[in-house]
């Protein structure tokens, strides 16, 4: 597995991950109410929000930034979403 040095890179694929994700399950981003970002450094939080905006436009659901230590130092973030959909 290659790994982007760049954190924005590393971003897009986690969100388009999770965009497969949602929608194998049925689901799409409208569902999604919490996101953390978990990044080693805080200062990437930032770039990271305008992707977020962007994948999540006008949803705008919760979001966290969580600092943590490095397991592997190549991974930049790691994005954990929650999503709820309505029964049917």
């Amino acid at each position: 597995m290659t790994i982007s040095d760049d954190v924005a890179r590393q971003e897009e694929q986690y969100l388009r991950t999770i965009g497969q994700a949602l929608r194998q399950s049925g689901g799409s981003s409208s569902d999604v109410v919490r996101v953390h970002c978990i990044l080693p450094d805080r200062r990437d939080f930032e770039p990271c929000r305008v992707l977020l905006r962007r994948d999540f436009g006008e949803e705008r659901p919760a979001v966290a930034m969580i600092g943590v230590g490095r397991i592997d130092p190549r991974v930049k973030i790691e994005i954990e979403v929650t999503a709820r959909r309505e029964a049917t």
